[in-house]
């Protein structure tokens, strides 16, 4: 929603507190199998691609099919790693509005070699200027000028996620796939159970094997049975409200005090905006402006509230919201909340969770591990979410890539591996988020008086607030076209 407007501390490396011995990794080639979407009944069919004769196939399943989901399994994909991804709903949930991916993002989106067919399609984001509520500009910024290296871009979310599945080779998503249960079974193998019955465990299985699934129909239960002794690596990409998280021990994100109103505008003729970030801050609530192409603006409102409050779903109700929030601001604002669509109009309370050293549990367990959303929800002041969960998408990957060969032990080192690089960036970045959101929702007018004429216009310095956003990502080696 959101980018960050005021410096804080807490940007130093950290040290992970979590620890595991290390053990030899090489490489390996998979391949992946796709369940079909089975009909309500007893029985369920099997596609499996055979791998060169004697080698073995190691097979992943991705829960989720969101941005952390899809950028992981292009990650594998571009690394001759095949996997299948589970959706829950019945196609790609592209409806909703869009996000901004900072350098962090795109070096990222590069790597998967997906950069500049998205870059074609969004304007730049030159810079910020912030303003109070009354229309009194407090401070421009261009973010050129700060960091050459700099690229800002927010994207819409369908085009992102379209983008990112029509890289995957056809069958790698499995629609109509929403997870049930999870639970341990034998050999430390994870056992995936769908809401309609479906029993899924993907494994290592061995060429000589392969016959015994040639079958066209077999029962869900005997299809379990005949994977019990394999192996298997589940990747939660599921989300805020993980399951498999849930399952591995975390809490629910906690909620931050304030609500977040998006839109995305639509100007058919056209719309003024020039390429900026326009940040209006008033007492107790925010808004944001953000033109992403040349017909098309993205807008959010962030208002404080005790509780999260029911869901709203109405777009008539949304909307009514959003124009009340901001009656007296700027016209422009209230201008473009009238040209928003009703199918991108949405209301989300913001919550994230802290990753306390030695409190949280670590991002792995066995040959389960999180990714995005899943394991480290952020508010998203400053425009990090999306951007972290493609940082671990490649970095997850590439342990993985290297570690598939020596086994169970390698797999679960190099998942443990990737944990401990992580934490130390994720857990910094969660908390400035955080107080960052709560510093610019005061609603003391005293202090929102301080922060307007003092701190935004003579404390707060861009450099060191996107300082976070230097990541260096590698093309990644070995694609598959």
């Amino acid at each position: 929603m959101g980018i960050v407007s005021l410096s804080l501390v807490l940007h130093s490396p950290l040290v992970s507190p979590y620890h595991s011995q290390t053990r030899p990794i090489r490489r390996s080639q998979f391949n992946w199998f796709q369940a079909p979407i089975p009909a309500r009944t007893k029985h369920t069919s099997l596609s499996i691609i055979r791998a060169q004769s004697g080698a073995r196939k190691e097979e992943i399943v991705i829960v989720g099919a969101g941005i952390a989901g899809l950028a992981t399994a292009l990650s594998l994909h571009r690394l001759g790693i095949g996997s299948l991804v589970l959706e829950q709903a019945e196609s790609l949930r592209t409806s909703g509005t869009s996000l901004t991916l900072f350098k962090n993002g795109w070096r990222v989106l590069d790597a998967l070699g997906v950069g500049d067919d998205l870059r074609n399609q969004f304007l730049e984001v030159q810079g910020m200027v912030v303003t109070t509520a009354e229309g009194n500009e407090l401070r421009s910024f261009k973010f050129k000028e700060e960091d050459e290296s700099q690229e800002v871009r927010a994207v819409e979310r369908r085009v992102l996620l379209e983008t990112l599945a029509n890289q995957l080779p056809q069958g790698s998503v499995r629609f109509s796939s929403k997870l049930a249960k999870i639970e341990k079974i034998e050999d430390g193998n994870t056992l995936l159970q769908l809401v309609d019955g479906t029993q899924l465990s993907a494994k290592v299985v061995n060429e000589s094997l392969t016959s015994k699934f040639t079958a066209s129909r077999m029962s869900a239960k005997y299809l379990f049975l005949m994977f019990m002794n394999f192996q298997q690596i589940v990747i939660g990409c599921d989300g805020i409200r993980s399951p498999i998280a849930k399952w591995m021990g975390f809490p629910e994100p906690k909620y931050a005090g304030h609500c977040g109103l998006r839109g995305l505008a639509f100007f058919p003729g056209g719309h003024k905006f020039e390429p900026k970030l326009n940040q209006i801050y008033g007492r107790g609530q925010r808004a944001g402006i953000v033109p992403i192409s040349s017909t098309k603006v993205y807008w959010f409102v962030c208002f404080n509230m005790p509780s999260p409050g029911q869901k709203i779903t109405d777009p008539a109700v949304l909307k009514k919201l959003a124009k009340e929030l901001v009656t007296n601001w700027p016209s422009d604002l209230l201008d473009i909340i009238e040209h928003t669509p009703d199918d991108t109009l949405s209301r989300t309370p913001l919550v994230d969770r802290w990753l306390w050293p030695s409190i949280s549990p670590p991002a792995s367990a066995g040959r389960v591990v999180l990714v995005g959303d899943a394991w480290h929800p952020m508010t998203p002041n400053l425009g990090q979410g999306a951007c972290c969960a493609l940082e671990d998408s490649v970095i997850l990957t590439r342990k993985l890539a290297a570690a598939i060969e020596s086994g169970p032990a390698a797999i679960e080192d190099a998942l443990s591996s990737y944990g401990i690089e992580r934490w130390p960036r994720i857990f910094p970045l969660t908390i400035r988020a955080n107080l960052i959101g709560s510093l610019l929702q005061w609603d003391n007018p005293v202090v929102c008086s301080v922060r307007n004429n003092f701190i935004i216009p003579k404390l707060v310095k861009l450099g060191p607030m996107l300082e976070h956003t230097n990541f260096d990502c590698q093309p990644l080696q070995n694609q598959v076209v």
